[in-house]
C-alpha cells in the first residue's frame, strides 16, 4: 500500500476539486490482469501540478486534455501531472493486476466448484490498484461504472443498474462519495432480492453457499428492515443511496465494509454449520453497524483520518444501540460490556495507545493502525456516556443538524461538537479534551470501611497511569446486592453517582447503612473505566455471581475479574476456579463464549508450563458441566462443546464424537464442529496429514480449505512446522485468509520445545513477510504469527533487538511493541 501524508493531502485538496470518475472495466481476460479504462474530470488551479495514485501493470495510453502524458509520469505508484487547466480531463487505458491480499480487485477461486469471484476493496489508499485516483477522503466525486464480464457472471456496484446487454453492465452515477467507498462485486454470485419502504434490497453470496443464504435470507432481511426503520426514526435524512445491497464475499479482510449502496461482509457470516445465538447477534450488530455508516462515513465523511472516530465510534455505538432497540437481541449492551469494551480497554493500555480523536495522523499507514479497539469500542463507550449526559433528544438533534450541514461532504471533530453544543446548550470543549483528545483509561476502586455490619465510609477513588495522568468526570451506577434467604441475589439499591476529577468521591448517603454482600461499581455499565471491587465484594463473587439475574451486572463483574487477572492483580488460578463455579449456570451465551475464550488465552500465557495442564483440565470440566446442563440444541450447548473441544485432552472422546458415538442429544457434529475436533486432535499429535487430507476430501469447500491449512500448521511435526512457516513468511502467492489461518494454527502451548527455534525466527524473518505483503493483510499475519505462547525473558530480548532497528516497518513495529507488552504482563503474572 503506498503512503499518502496528511501534508500532501492538504496541498492536493488546495489544488484540485474532483468532479467524476468514469470507469470502464473489462474482466473477461484469462490472465492475472484486467483492463481499466478511466476518465477523470476535475477542476484545478491553472498552471499547477498534482498527482494521482496509480499502480498499473501496463499502460496503453494516457492523455490530459487531449495531450499525451509521457510514460515516465507514472512511477512509484503515482501519476504526476503538470500544466493543469481550470477544467481537466484525464483519460487512461491500462492493465491492472488482480490481488490476493484482500485489497484492490481481489480474485478468488472457490475450491468447491472452480468458480471465480471478485470484489473491489480500495481502502485506505488502494484505489490506484484499480484506477488512477485522487485517493483521499475529502476529494469526493461521482462514480459512473461500466463492466464487461463473462456472460454467466453477476455484477453489482454502488450505483443502480441501468442496463445489461449480454456481457456488458452499465450503472447509474453515484452520489458524491470518497474513493475508498467505491466498490463492486463480480462473479457467478447467487442473488436474493426483496424491498422495504420503497428501498430495493438484495443479498449476494457465492454459488456454493446459495442454499445457506436462501435459508438465512428471511432473518437477514428482517434485521435490515428493523434497522432501517430505527435509523429513519432517529434521523431526518432517510437512507440516501438508493438500493441497499449486502454482499458476502470470500476472503474479505474486514468483518464488513460500509460501501454506500453495496455493503460487503466476510462470507463466514453466512454459516454453513450450526451457530449460537451470540453468533447471530454479532451478525445483527454488524448489519446495524454498517448501516449506521451510511450516515456516519458515507453521507458525511471525515475530512482526514484523524477523525476516524466520526466513522467508527458512531457506527460501533449505533450498531449496539439499534441492535438492542430494534431487533430480538435486546441484550446487545451486555455483549458490548463483555466483549467490545474489553477490546477497547486492552488496546488503550498498550504502548500504541492513542486518543479517540488524535490531533494528528501523519499518513495513511498510521491511519491503518488506528483501526483498533480505541477508535471503535472506546469511542462507542464514550459516546454512550455522552448521550446519558446530554439526553437523547439533544444528542439526536445535534446529529441531524450535522447531517444537514455536511451532507455529501466532509466534516471534522469541531463541526460535530459545534452541532451538539448548539443542540444541547452545553459547551463540550472540556468534555472533548479529556475524553477524546487524551489517551489511556482510569481505574475506579471501591474503598470501604465498616463499623460492624454497617458501612462507616464508602468512597470511590479514581487513578490514572503515571504517563497519562488525566482524571475525568464519570457518571456511574453503584449497585448494592444482597443474598436472599433462599439463596438468590437481590438488588437492594442502585445509586447514580457523579465522580469529579478530584480523585476521591465519598458516597455520604451510604454511611451508617447495612453493608451489602456485593458493592458493584459501574453497575449498568455507564462509564468507560476499569473497575476494581473492594475485598469483601470480591470474596463474595464466587457465591453471588451464579445467582445474579441481571446479565449486564454479571458482564461487568466478569469483565472486572478478567481485567484484574490481565493486570496481575488476581491469579489465573482464581479465575479458573470462578469459571468452574459460575459458568455452568450462566444463561447468557455471549458471556459463556467470551469467558471461555478469554480464560483459555490467559491460561495459555499466564499459567506456567507446570500448572497449565491442571488449569486447562478445570476449564474443560467447567465446559463439560455446562454441556451436561444446557438443554438439547441450546446455544449454550454448542458454546460449551466448542469450549470443551478446545481444552480437553480426552482424545478417545473426541474420536468418538467424530464417529457419532456418545454425542450429546441435540448437538450436531456438522462440518465445522468436525474440523474443530480434528484441529484439537492435530494439536495433540493424534491427527496426522492423512486425517486432515481425508477430511478435506470430505469437505472440498472454501471453509474446508481454510480449516485444513490451520490444522496442517498445528501438527507437532518438524516438517509440518517448517512448511507452515515458509508459507507464512515467503509465499506471496498464498491468499490473505490462507496465510492468516496458517499463522493462527502455528503456535501451540503444548509444543513449546518444538517451537523454540521459531521464536527467534519471527523477529529475524517477519520483516521479509512485510516486504511480500502490505496493508491489513500484513498486519493480521504479523499479529497472529507472533510467538505469544513462548512466554520468556528471552523472547522479550529478541523483541527488543528488532525494535532497535530504526528502519523497522511501522506496522510491524506496532505489532511487536504491543505483543511484547502483553508478554511483559504475562511474565509479571507468573512471577
Amino acid at each position: 500500500m503506498p503512503t499518502l501524508t496528511r501534508a500532501e493531502a492538504v496541498e492536493r485538496a488546495s489544488v484540485v476539486d474532483v468532479e467524476e470518475y468514469h470507469i470502464d472495466l473489462d474482466l473477461t481476460g484469462s490472465g492475472d490482469t484486467f483492463r481499466s479504462r478511466v476518465t477523470v474530470r476535475f477542476r484545478a488551479r491553472a498552471g499547477a501540478a498534482t498527482f494521482l495514485e496509480f499502480e498499473p501493470a501496463e499502460v496503453a495510453s494516457m492523455t490530459l486534455n487531449g495531450v499525451a502524458v509521457p510514460a515516465a509520469a507514472s512511477t512509484g505508484a503515482r501519476l504526476e501531472l503538470t500544466g493543469l487547466a481550470e477544467e481537466n480531463e484525464l483519460v487512461v487505458d491500462a492493465l491492472m493486476r488482480y490481488s490476493n491480499d484482500g485489497e484492490g480487485l481481489h480474485r478468488y477461486t472457490d475450491p468447491a466448484d472452480g468458480n471465480t469471484y471478485l470484489y473491489q476493496h480500495l481502502f485506505i489508499n488502494n484505489a490506484g490498484r484499480v484506477l488512477p485516483a485522487f485517493d483521499q477522503p475529502d476529494l469526493k466525486a461521482v462514480f459512473t461504472v461500466g463492466v464487461t464480464a463473462p456472460e454467466q457472471w453477476l455484477v453489482a456496484t454502488n450505483g443502480t443498474l441501468v442496463s445489461r446487454d449480454g456481457c456488458r453492465w452499465r450503472f447509474a452515477p453515484t452520489k458524491r462519495i470518497s474513493t475508498y467507498l467505491a466498490t463492486l462485486i463480480a462473479g457467478p454470485y447467487h442473488q436474493v432480492t426483496s424491498e422495504h419502504d420503497g428501498i430495493p434490497l438484495a443479498l449476494y453470496v457465492r454459488s456454493a453457499l446459495a442454499e445457506h443464504l436462501d435459508a438465512q435470507a428471511p432473518e437477514i432481511f428482517e434485521l435490515t428492515r428493523q434497522s432501517l426503520d430505527r435509523f429513519h426514526e432517529m434521523f431526518d435524512i432517510r437512507y440516501p443511496f438508493g438500493h441497499y445491497q449486502q454482499a458476502f464475499a470470500p476472503e474479505f479482510n474486514f468483518g464488513a465494509m460500509e460501501y454506500p449502496g453495496l455493503v460487503v461482509f466476510r462470507d463466514e457470516m453466512i454459516p454453513r454449520s450450526a451457530v449460537t445465538d451470540s453468533d447471530r447477534e454479532r451478525r445483527a450488530n454488524v448489519i446495524a453497524h454498517e448501516m449506521a455508516h451510511m450516515w456516519f462515513g458515507d453521507l458525511v465523511t471525515m475530512a482526514w483520518w484523524d477523525d476516524l472516530w466520526l466513522n467508527e465510534s458512531f457506527a460501533e455505538y449505533l450498531g449496539s444501540r439499534v441492535t438492542a432497540e430494534a431487533t430480538r437481541f435486546a441484550d446487545a449492551w451486555t455483549t458490548f460490556a463483555m466483549h467490545r469494551k474489553a477490546w477497547g480497554l486492552r488496546a488503550d493500555q498498550r504502548p500504541s495507545t492513542h486518543p479517540v480523536a488524535p490531533s494528528e495522523v501523519v499518513d495513511t499507514e498510521q491511519a491503518l493502525l488506528n483501526f483498533d479497539g480505541i477508535s471503535y469500542a472506546k469511542g462507542a463507550a464514550v459516546l454512550k456516556q455522552l448521550v446519558a449526559w446530554l439526553g437523547d433528544k439533544a444528542f439526536l438533534a445535534g446529529l441531524n443538524e450535522h447531517f444537514q450541514a455536511h451532507a455529501y461532504g466532509n466534516a471534522t471533530l469541531a463541526d460535530l461538537l459545534r452541532a451538539l453544543s448548539e443542540a444541547s446548550g452545553r459547551d463540550l470543549s472540556a468534555w472533548a479534551e479529556v475524553w477524546l483528545r487524551r489517551a489511556q483509561v482510569n481505574t475506579l476502586r471501591a474503598e470501604v470501611t465498616r463499623d460492624g455490619a454497617n458501612y462507616a465510609e464508602v468512597a470511590v477513588t479514581q487513578t490514572a497511569p503515571a504517563d497519562y495522568p488525566t482524571l475525568r468526570p464519570h457518571r456511574i451506577g453503584v449497585g448494592l446486592y444482597d443474598r436472599r434467604a433462599d439463596g438468590g441475589v437481590v438488588l437492594r439499591r442502585r445509586l447514580e453517582v457523579e465522580l469529579d476529577a478530584s480523585g476521591r468521591t465519598v458516597l455520604a448517603e451510604l454511611a451508617g447503612q447495612p453493608a451489602a454482600d456485593l458493592l458493584l461499581l459501574n453497575d449498568g455499565d455507564l462509564t468507560y473505566a476499569k473497575v476494581r471491587l473492594d475485598a469483601e465484594s470480591a470474596a463474595a463473587v464466587p457465591l453471588l455471581l451464579p445467582r445474579l439475574d441481571d446479565s449486564l451486572a454479571r458482564a461487568v463483574i466478569w469483565a472486572a475479574t478478567l481485567d484484574a487477572v490481565v493486570d496481575g492483580e488476581r491469579p489465573v488460578a482464581e479465575l479458573v476456579a470462578l469459571v468452574l463455579a459460575a459458568l455452568p449456570v450462566e444463561s447468557e451465551v455471549a458471556v459463556v463464549e467470551d469467558v471461555l475464550k478469554a480464560t483459555r488465552g490467559l491460561v495459555d500465557r499466564y499459567a506456567s508450563p507446570e500448572t497449565r495442564p491442571a488449569a486447562l483440565g478445570l476449564l474443560a470440566q467447567a465446559a463439560d458441566r455446562l454441556l451436561a446442563a444446557a438443554p438439547a440444541g441450546d446455544s449454550r450447548q454448542l458454546a460449551a462443546a466448542r469450549g470443551l473441544i478446545g481444552a480437553t485432552v480426552d482424545t478417545a472422546r473426541l474420536h468418538g464424537w467424530l464417529a457419532g458415538e456418545n454425542v450429546p442429544d441435540g448437538l450436531a457434529v456438522d462440518a465445522d464442529l468436525r474440523w474443530l475436533i480434528i484441529y484439537r486432535l492435530a494439536v495433540l499429535g493424534v491427527a496426522g496429514a492423512d486425517v486432515i487430507d481425508g477430511e478435506l476430501a470430505r469437505d472440498r469447500s472454501a471453509s474446508g480449505e481454510q480449516w485444513a491449512a490451520r490444522c496442517r500448521a498445528a501438527r507437532p511435526d518438524p516438517a509440518a512446522k517448517e512448511a507452515a512457516w515458509t508459507a507464512i513468511v515467503r509465499d506471496a502467492s498464498l491468499s490473505n485468509r490462507l496465510a492468516e489461518l496458517t499463522a493462527s494454527g502455528f503456535w501451540q502451548p503444548e509444543q513449546r520445545e518444538l517451537l523454540e527455534p521459531y521464536a527467534e525466527r519471527y523477529f529475524t524473518e517477519m520483516p521479509e513477510m512485510m516486504r511480500n505483503r502490505g496493508g491489513m493483510s500484513a498486519e493480521h499475519i504479523a499479529s497472529v504469527a507472533y510467538p505469544s505462547v513462548m512466554v520468556s525473558a528471552r523472547t522479550r530480548e529478541f523483541a527488543a533487538t528488532l525494535l532497535a532497528d530504526r528502519d523497522l516497518h511501522q506496522i510491524l513495529r506496532r505489532v511487536v511493541e504491543d505483543s511484547d507488552d502483553d508478554m511483559r504482563r504475562a511474565l509479571l503474572a507468573r512471577g
